[in-house]
């Protein structure tokens, strides 16, 4: 049986203004909103969803293989809508029926068309997303994103979403359980790890010669760990920081653990865990065809 509470979400989403749900006869439409979503994201091509031809639908699914298939959502696994703005459909965004690890709702298909971005669209849907979340008793929501698709990744960063593991892409989530967060950068270059406290919990900053990564654990983070020994929030903080060097282009290793990178195989945890997944993650991509911002002057 699909998750009740996860039905009183959807019924809460369905009444939303920016959200349609997705008609009978519309499925094919929504495939190619996903496509050309896809496309933009790996291959850095920006397309008009509606006007992709049957021709161009076909050399692009070729391209894209197995990420390019035309993915059905079945309704015992997800529910799709229509972002709209009051005057037509902006965008797409798909949320499961089934909660997963945390009490949370998996998003995936987010998508706005790029004459409607920078309105605040998306951002105010997946607000939408976790405040019906919460108000029916389950923790919020969670997404995967990939490395390479750099600007989506900034974008989830900026709205404060946890980095929870990196087994096959960023698995990012807004949990109730987990403390909204800041990073800053300090006067002297530093990235600083905050949550509501006393100070920041991590501090990030270069090595001496600027090649390493400079990593410190605050008197907070220690009184943190003490107080709930069993908390995944520490272990997030550290993964959620690695992320924000990553896409800031500051190193993710430190001299003293550079020899044992490439020996990291967990699903989260410290940045040399992170570095060793994005060079993981790149090399799949480049097999797939993928653009790999930096090899062509990101």
């Amino acid at each position: 049986m699909i998750d009740s509470a996860a039905l009183r979400i959807h019924e809460r989403l369905a009444l939303l203004p920016e959200l349609r749900p997705v008609r009978l006869g519309e499925g094919r439409r929504f495939a190619l909103w996903d496509l050309a979503s896809t496309a933009e994201g790996a291959l850095g091509e920006i397309l008009e969803p509606d006007s992709l031809t049957v021709s161009l639908e076909r050399r692009l699914r070729l391209r894209l293989g197995a990420y390019g298939r035309d993915r059905r959502i079945d309704d015992n696994h997800g529910r799709r809508y229509w972002i709209t703005d009051g005057h037509g459909t902006v965008g797409t965004i798909a949320v499961g029926l089934w909660p997963t690890g945390g009490d949370a709702l998996q998003v995936w298909s987010l998508y706005v068309h790029p004459v409607a971005r920078h309105r605040g669209m998306a951002t105010a849907v997946l607000d939408a997303v976790y405040a019906a979340c919460v108000a029916e008793g389950l923790g919020g929501y969670r997404l995967d994103a990939y490395w390479t698709w750099r600007d989506s990744v900034r974008f989830y960063l900026g709205r404060g979403l946890w980095l929870t593991s990196w087994k096959r892409a960023l698995a990012l989530a807004r949990l109730s359980f987990l403390p909204e967060y800041e990073v800053r950068e300090a006067p002297g270059g530093d990235l600083e790890f905050w949550v509501a406290g006393d100070g920041p919990l991590l501090v990030a900053g270069r090595s001496q010669d600027g090649k390493w990564l400079r990593l410190t654990e605050s008197e907070a983070y220690a009184r943190v760990t003490a107080a709930q020994p069993r908390a995944v929030m520490p272990v997030y903080a550290h993964a959620t920081l690695a992320l924000h060097l990553a896409v800031r282009g500051r190193p993710l290793v430190r001299e003293e653990e550079a020899e044992w990178v490439h020996r990291w195989s967990g699903d989260t945890g410290g940045p040399e865990g992170l570095a060793y997944r994005i060079g993981r993650f790149e090399q799949a991509a480049r097999h797939d065809g993928w653009l790999v911002p930096g090899d062509g002057g990101d």
